[in-house]
């Protein structure tokens, strides 16, 4: 990797005992594997300018300051870090006084956000043994073990075996430079290895969205899980039930927005996490085999664009998503007697509403997302002006998209989807010939106004 940081990962030292059993009593005869900047490649000019006022002023004003977590991790793997994260001994009251530009948040983890402009450095400080209590800072667990609240203030010492997983417990010493390394997560990060501190039944018990960021990160770093962090996954995965939807769309996002989709679907396929996020899309995959091939595709489409810094936007993947189980209640209401568009709205209606016991869909996604669908009603209509109305509607190209990719994985026959490909290249003339042939494409027989039924006259009797 680098000269003096590999002679460090070959000679790691003493491994801590008990590091991968209980963390309170590994953090006991914690001592950290202290990395000289000499041997590690971390600078000074890696690191916003923002993240080093945060730091400097901390130390300045005799309190600890470190960056950890991704950003060392990241650096350590030759990255250039994007988000800085700062760890400190001072209390969040203390950082809020420091800071004229910070705003204290939460109430389970109480944090700092110091914003400089549109960048928004994290401060936390150091967490403490959670059976601990000082005063109003305590910590709270549910009878099955979830961490409720976690405020107990402690050293970096006990903060280090409090984190996740060994590569996220380096701390960066603005003070002198070096690495502070309590969870051998160098030699982790060297082996490209992914492993939890602490036993990792207790730490999904904890907080089950570990096991999302066990899988995130294993995608992202393209890293391997530890067997004995993975092992518990399979049987706990339903621990996610108790987490709030809102909190689980947001890991969502990181999940599926962050240019390693479909590596990360089928990660949580296989541990059974995807279900715990949308149990009718797991539902309709085992019912349809177009319903997988349909996401597979949407998360290629989507890493694609950001891999080429394109735009891309959450409504189009939960559209893509929950397509499969909203077509299934369509039809099942049209073979009912309802007509398709309110089929099409009544089976929206009831998906999304049990979707939203999972995972919550903010109406910024929702609404775009339910006009992604209904678009597909419109598309095979084209006769008249349909057509030109239809292709200036906002969300025209993300529903073309989508029939695109039905056709692509097999629930539709092709030929609707080069039709719109054509329409949308071709000029007047052409235009104007593939609006002629409308009349005999199968797939515009809906497109036929149905003529009204005159009513009776009334005859005097």
């Amino acid at each position: 990797m680098f000269k003096g940081f590999t002679r460090f990962l070959h000679n790691p030292g003493e491994q801590l005992k008990s590091l991968l059993n209980s963390p309170v009593e590994a953090s006991e005869a914690l001592s950290p594997r202290i990395i000289p900047r000499s041997e590690h490649p971390v600078s000074r000019q890696q690191i916003s300018d923002a993240a080093l006022k945060v730091l400097y002023r901390l130390n300045s004003a005799g309190f600890g300051a470190f960056l950890v977590g991704g950003c060392i991790r990241d650096a350590l793997l030759g990255k250039m870090p994007k988000d800085f994260d700062v760890a400190t001994n001072a209390t969040p009251e203390q950082v809020r006084d420091l800071f004229r530009n910070s705003r204290m948040i939460g109430r389970r983890f109480r944090i700092v956000h110091v914003r400089f402009g549109r960048e928004v450095i994290e401060v936390t400080t150091f967490r403490g043994k959670p059976q601990d209590e000082h005063g109003d800072h305590i910590a709270q667990q549910s009878d099955a073990g979830l961490l409720l609240r976690d405020n107990v203030w402690g050293n970096i010492e006990e903060d280090a075996l409090r984190r996740d997983f060994t590569v996220n417990a380096l701390y960066y010493n603005i003070a002198d430079f070096t690495i502070h390394d309590f969870a051998n997560g160098a030699r982790d990060i060297k082996s490209r290895t992914l492993r939890l501190i602490g036993d990792p039944a207790t730490r999904y018990r904890e907080d089950p969205v570990r096991m999302l960021r066990a899988v995130r990160f294993a995608a992202k770093l393209d890293f391997t899980i530890d067997p004995a962090t993975e092992a518990p996954m399979f049987d706990l995965a339903p621990l996610l039930l108790q987490i709030p939807p809102a909190r689980l769309f947001d890991e969502v996002l990181k999940l599926f927005m962050s240019g390693h989709g479909l590596i990360t679907f089928r990660l949580l396929s296989h541990y059974n996490l995807f279900g715990m996020l949308f149990p009718e899309a797991e539902e309709a995959m085992a019912d349809a085999a177009w319903a997988e091939e349909l996401i597979e595709l949407a998360l290629t489409n989507t890493d694609k664009r950001i891999a080429e810094d394109r735009p891309v936007t959450p409504a189009f993947l939960l559209a893509a998503f929950l397509w499969a189980p909203v077509a299934h209640r369509q039809a099942e209401l049209e073979r009912e007697g309802m007509p398709a568009i309110p089929a099409l709205q009544t089976a929206a209606q009831e998906v999304v509403s049990r979707q939203l016991e999972h995972t919550s869909i903010p109406k910024r996604f929702g609404m775009p997302m339910r006009e992604i669908w209904e678009l597909q009603t419109r598309l095979p209509m084209r006769r008249g002006k349909r057509a030109f109305q239809t292709r200036e509607h906002p969300r025209f190209r993300a529903a073309y998209d989508l029939l695109l990719l039905r056709e692509q994985a097999g629930e539709l026959p092709r030929g609707l989807g080069d039709w719109w490909t054509a329409f949308q290249q071709g000029d007047e003339h052409e235009q104007r010939r593939l609006l002629q042939k409308v009349g005999s494409d199968p797939a515009s027989q809906g497109d036929r106004r149905r003529k009204k039924r005159r009513k009776p006259r009334k005859t005097d009797p």
